[in-house]
């Protein structure tokens, strides 16, 4: 097995939870490819009191069936086989009950979603499992796992019957960082400089069931079709197989996901709700909410403004860079990213797609300004009077007073600012103070991929950053 990548603070609390000396009970969710099962397995693999995981369009039998395949494996074979929910996990209780194994005993029931949304009675059960044996033994450690993160969130952590508030910790998992994505090219013996990674990073984002597709051999390009281009490419399928896997209904998370993406700074509400002709009710809010607790979008606001004035767009680079070229895939194959990647029409796609990078690396463009310690807050702003749009797609609100205005460029050499671009950037930022009315000190801040090459206009970046502070 390929050595644990990254999840350094995730298996601390894990390893936290597994020497306490009472019993714990973990969520861990995010979505699907991310590496979750993984984890787990990873740490504990070897160490398993029982595992089971759920199966894909299966019904309550086959679940059960499946159940009491892994309780015999564990060690229950003398056991009858359950019938019910309540059968499976007094037996379950059982086979716990009679391991000679010393110390915690680990308990991992994977793509939980798909054993509990077939029967209702599948909860009643697990919370009797876990009030009334498990968690008074003080040597269970129950892990429950699920791409399906809005169901882990709707019946797990914000379960409102027995289960309410009986979690000892909810971890969700994200996607690799650039510096993990390097870390695992490094561990897979690919060598890639750090321009590469970043795009790979545009394209792929950070999830590790994607990047173990590249090939050492083969350029960045050339992976690039053979993954998603090419006829038989294995991610070819994976956008629509990704919503089908995480929710009901995946056509009207679809529709939503393609409304944000048809306008690249986000939508507010009522602007998704008219595009995607979802009605602005329950139904809206539940999948904007899944949306973003999968990872596939944010919402967000504008400097100074209110809750009511949320925005809402696509954050994860796969999911964007699908919509952007799915019309295309569905015409070519073989080699188009090798001809399209040298091509001017690249630079409109990476020049977003590198935003997208910047906004999923925050912490690390704090830590390259040196105001990791500084309370902060992220938001975008756009001018509707002084300078009609007019846009800084991500404005640093600082404690100490002062304002950063990123500027975000995507350069395969050194950027360079001309007076034009100089221009712009004086009224932009003269426009932020008009409008805003702030009394902070706004700082252009410029972060690009090789810097900025230094001539009479480039005094207009305060602060500039690389592409090698996104890898912190």
């Amino acid at each position: 097995m390929q050595r644990l990548i990254g999840r350094v603070n995730e298996q601390k609390r894990l390893l936290k939870h597994y020497d306490s000396k009472k019993s714990e009970f973990v969520a861990i969710y995010g979505r699907r490819r991310i590496g979750k099962t993984f984890l787990v397995k990873s740490l504990f693999g070897s160490d398993f009191t029982f595992y089971a995981s759920g199966l894909q369009s299966e019904g309550t039998s086959g679940q059960i069936d499946n159940f009491n395949k892994e309780l015999a494996y564990y060690g229950g074979a003398k056991l009858k086989n359950a019938a019910s929910w309540q059968e499976v996990f007094e037996n379950l209780n059982t086979l716990i009950s009679t391991t000679d194994k010393k110390g915690k005993k680990v308990v991992f029931l994977d793509e939980i979603s798909w054993m509990g949304s077939s029967d209702s009675s599948f909860m009643s059960a697990l919370d009797h499992f876990w009030n009334r044996w498990a968690s008074s033994r003080g040597d269970v450690l129950l892990i429950v796992c699920g791409s399906a993160t809005s169901w882990i969130i709707d019946n797990i952590v914000n379960n409102p019957g027995g289960l309410h508030n009986r979690l000892t910790d909810q971890i969700q998992l994200a996607p690799f960082t650039l510096k993990e994505c390097e870390e695992f090219y490094r561990e897979s013996g690919i060598s890639m400089p750090r321009y590469q990674i970043l795009e790979a990073y545009m394209i792929f984002g950070g999830v590790p069931y994607y990047l173990e597709f590249i090939e050492a051999d083969r350029s960045l390009a050339q992976n690039v079709d053979r993954m998603y281009f090419a006829t038989d490419a294995p991610l070819r399928n994976e956008y629509s197989n990704l919503f089908r896997a995480l929710f009901k209904n995946s056509e009207i998370y679809e529709n939503v996901v393609q409304a944000m993406a048809s306008k690249r700074k986000g939508l507010s509400r009522a602007e998704v709700s008219s595009a995607s002709k979802v009605k602005g009710g329950g139904t809206l809010t539940k999948v904007l909410d899944d949306l973003i607790s999968c990872g596939f979008a944010e919402e967000y606001f504008a400097f100074g403004k209110q809750k009511r004035d949320r925005m809402f767009r696509i954050i994860d680079p796969f999911v964007f860079f699908h919509l952007t070229f799915y019309e295309k895939q569905k015409k070519v194959s073989g080699d188009y990213w090798l001809h399209y990647s040298t091509t001017p029409a690249h630079s409109s796609w990476s020049g977003y797609a590198f935003e997208l990078a910047c906004l999923l690396h925050i912490p690390q463009i704090k830590h390259g300004l040196g105001i990791s310690g500084i309370l902060t807050e992220a938001s975008s702003w756009r001018s509707k009077t002084t300078e009609p749009g007019a846009q800084i797609d991500l404005v640093i609100d600082r404690s100490d007073n002062v304002v950063n205005l990123c500027e975000m460029k995507f350069s395969s050499t050194e950027y360079i600012i001309d007076k034009s671009y100089c221009a712009k950037l004086r009224s932009k930022k003269a426009a932020f103070i008009a409008e805003t009315k702030t009394k902070k000190a706004a700082h252009t801040t410029l972060i690009t991929t090789y810097g900025l090459t230094k001539n009479m206009y480039s005094a207009e970046i305060l602060f500039q950053l690389t592409m090698n502070d996104l890898f912190n």
